[in-house]
């Protein structure tokens, strides 16, 4: 992994006009390609400069990721140079192999990188345990290209600005990387990874600290309030992990709502048990997640994707169980 220098300059590459370049876009559209059952419903987000590709996550395997690429090649000429990881999760790395294949640079917070390895080898140890992969078949560890530690304006050669700004507190993980894009048009677009779960339910098992689950809410929360403060008008609108974009009040507003009350039905769950620790080491656990998805659905009953919470929810409850 390399630090480069433009790192610590704020720094826009700009070609003069001339005929035989393509009038770059006043506006910058994001597109996203979401995954099927089989990469958990991610969505990745592509922005074209006119001159470049700017890629937001890159799906779960690089099979996946060769899918995104496709679908962008189709649709444009401009080379993908950037491929940002916005968290330290497998859904978001674990294809980024595909985009270096094809000359793109992966781009990720330091503490991202950093968190990457330790989530990896988590993750591969669960999926190939339960044979979901065979022994040696999980996607391979990532290379990052591009290492940031607070801040980085992306260079680009073609219109708009890409700032990547690392939140102050963890997420949905231990680490966030929020993606501001700005034009010339409208207000600021956010892409937040799976800081906001747009009107789905969410992944709660946390971030992988020391090969454990640890969830935190309250960091969650202080994390969307960090989001709203980036924000300069109240339009700016939030691409998520999962879900249709919204305006940022709804957003952050829906998300914190989600986490508290989602917070609070796991430990009405845990209370019913006399012994909630020996619970969730036995083979009764499922069925306490399972009560805990059925209440989230009756809860949210117009949100996608309960499954996440069955197969996320246990990093929360033993959370709270530890407390």
């Amino acid at each position: 992994m390399r630090t480069p220098s433009f790192i610590l300059a704020t720094t826009i590459l700009m070609t003069p006009a001339c005929e035989s370049t393509p009038p770059r876009p006043a506006s910058l559209e994001l597109r996203a390609f979401t995954s099927e059952d089989d990469g958990f419903h991610t969505n990745s987000f592509w922005v074209d400069t006119g001159e470049e590709v700017v890629v937001f996550d890159a799906q779960f395997t690089p099979e996946l990721a060769e899918q995104l690429i496709d679908e962008i090649q189709d649709q444009t000429r401009s080379p993908i140079r950037w491929l940002v990881v916005t968290h330290p999760n497998p859904d978001k790395f674990n294809g980024a192999t595909a985009f270096r294949s094809i000359g793109a640079e992966v781009v990720a917070s330091r503490a991202t990188a950093e968190a990457m390895p330790g989530v990896h080898d988590y993750k591969e140890a669960y999926f190939v345990g339960n044979g979901a992969f065979a022994p040696g078949e999980y996607p391979s560890l990532p290379l990052v290209d591009v290492i940031f530690d607070d801040r980085l304006e992306l260079p680009l050669d073609g219109g708009g600005q890409i700032t990547l700004t690392t939140l102050d507190h963890g997420g949905v993980t231990t680490t966030q990387t929020v993606g501001i894009i700005e034009d010339d048009v409208g207000p600021a677009d956010l892409v937040v990874g799976d800081l906001v779960s747009s009107r789905t339910h969410a992944w709660l098992e946390g971030g992988i600290v020391d090969g454990v689950a640890a969830p935190d809410p309250s960091q969650w929360r202080a994390a969307l309030d960090e989001l709203s403060a980036l924000a300069e008008d109240e339009t700016s609108r939030v691409y998520p992990g999962r879900g249709k974009p919204l305006d940022i009040g709804d957003a952050v507003s829906e998300q914190k709502d989600y986490l508290t009350t989602l917070e609070q039905i796991v430990r009405d769950v845990l209370d019913e048990h006399d012994d909630p620790a020996a619970i969730l080491a036995s083979e009764q656990a499922d069925v306490l997640y399972a009560d805990v998805t059925a209440r989230a659905e009756q809860a949210f009953p117009s949100y996608a994707h309960p499954y996440l919470v069955s197969y996320g929810v246990y990093g929360l409850a033993w959370s709270l169980v530890s407390r």
